[in-house]
């Protein structure tokens, strides 16, 4: 009786202990976030306006191991998170208050950052369809997941927020878009296009416009 007590109790401490690592392990997926931003003209996609003092990188988020570090897989949902990283090395500061930041396909499609809503109507749309276990000739059909909020949790902390990049100042963060019915390689002949990027005057700087394609050539095939 001691011996199988003594089993049942290393059972036991076995299950809270992998309970435990699951739940560490889930947590430091997105816990960690990016690594720290440099300046955007180290980024393989970048425009630098030399006369203006202003760099704009964009980095795609497009693997499965880059976006672990969100509490919600964006790729699975048809959505890419793209890093924004704007460094000011100029005197004065600029301003994106008024910035237009499109996502322009290959084929010219102009789609323009995605709002915490218009993930959240996407998953809500695929959850409510539930999903079907097979089990021998017969499918089980389970519940749907309910809204657990993650999606505002990841926006509210990653989003890009920066209206004003001071000088000699790099400011960083995310935005995301949809890129559903733009194929299995979205990012080819697709780029980032700034519009409304202004100085300390108001005037408005030349647009910012960034293929993808130089990120692509720097990743492994």
């Amino acid at each position: 009786m001691i011996i199988v007590h003594r089993m049942m109790r290393f059972r036991s401490f076995l299950i809270l202990a992998l309970l435990a690592a699951l739940c560490v392990g889930q947590s430091l997926a997105f816990e960690h976030g990016p690594p720290p931003e440099k300046d955007a003209a180290t980024y393989p996609a970048v425009d630098i306006h030399q006369a203006e003092h202003v760099a704009i990188a964009a980095e795609p988020y497009n693997t499965e191991e880059k976006v672990k570090m969100f509490r919600v897989n964006y790729l699975e949902h048809q959505f890419l998170p793209i890093r924004i990283i704007v460094t000011n090395s100029g005197d004065r500061p600029i301003s994106l208050n008024d910035a237009r930041i499109d996502f322009i396909s290959a084929h010219g499609d102009k789609i323009p950052a995605a709002e915490p809503d218009d993930v959240e109507r996407r998953i809500s749309l695929k959850d409510k369809e539930g999903s079907h276990i097979p089990i021998g000739p017969i499918k089980l059909h389970t519940k749907p997941k309910t809204p657990n909020g993650k999606v505002d949790e990841d926006f509210s902390e990653f989003e890009y927020a920066a209206i004003v990049v001071e000088p000699h100042t790099t400011r960083a963060g995310f935005l995301f878009y949809d890129i559903q019915g733009l194929g299995s390689a979205p990012l080819h002949g697709a780029k980032l296009v700034f519009r409304q990027v202004k100085d300390a005057d108001g005037k408005e700087l030349f647009y910012f416009e960034i293929p993808f394609d130089k990120y692509l050539q720097t990743q492994p095939q």
